[in-house]
């Protein structure tokens, strides 16, 4: 596969199925931003935690492809049937987005309630995984906005969403297991 297509040189890249738009477009900024996260769970995942994590951190980011070719694909190519062939990328199901709501409830059984807010930080591996939290919000913003105007699969949405949830709740469990003491934020009077 060349790497270098000189096709997206004036400013402009193709979506699957050949829909060209600029590289600005909302949409090239909503899979972008998940590579970016993708990329980002991928430096997190080589950090020191236990393996259970790695896997489903592995896991994830084959999801976040998925979400990406999802994401990248123009959405009236998606779903072309009368005498055009159709683009067939795989989907994200039901199925990821209750596997991130199971690990969240199995972390929290063993986590102290919170009872503040928490200031990312306290350990490299732990402020890791907080960046990345931040970036699959980022990843979400953008993705919601993309929706207002080009109706995106709401499980798309829905794994977004959660799987902000589960970075946040994985660094406070990551916290639990290195013995890294939570930054509480209590606001100065």
């Amino acid at each position: 596969m060349k790497i270098y297509t000189k096709t997206g040189d004036q400013g402009t890249t193709a979506l699957f199925g050949g829909t060209r738009v600029p590289k600005h477009h909302i949409r090239i900024e909503s899979y972008g931003t998940v590579d970016e996260l993708n990329a980002f769970l991928g430096l997190l995942r080589d950090q020191d935690m236990g393996a259970h994590y790695k896997d489903l951190l592995l896991e994830i980011q084959e999801r976040l492809f998925t979400l990406g070719a999802m994401l990248a694909t123009d959405p009236q190519k998606a779903t072309l049937k009368s005498g055009k062939e159709r683009l067939d990328i795989p989907k994200i199901v039901e199925d990821d987005i209750t596997l991130l709501e199971s690990e969240i409830d199995a972390m929290n059984e063993v986590l102290r309630p919170m009872t503040h807010f928490i200031l990312p930080g306290g350990h490299p591996t732990v402020s890791y995984c907080h960046v990345a939290r931040t970036i699959c919000r980022r990843a979400e913003r953008m993705t919601t906005y993309l929706d207002e105007s080009e109706p995106v699969d709401p499980h798309i949405l829905a794994y977004l969403n959660r799987l902000s949830d589960y970075l946040f709740v994985l660094a406070r469990k990551l916290s639990h297991d290195l013995h890294v003491e939570e930054i509480k934020w209590i606001p100065k009077k």
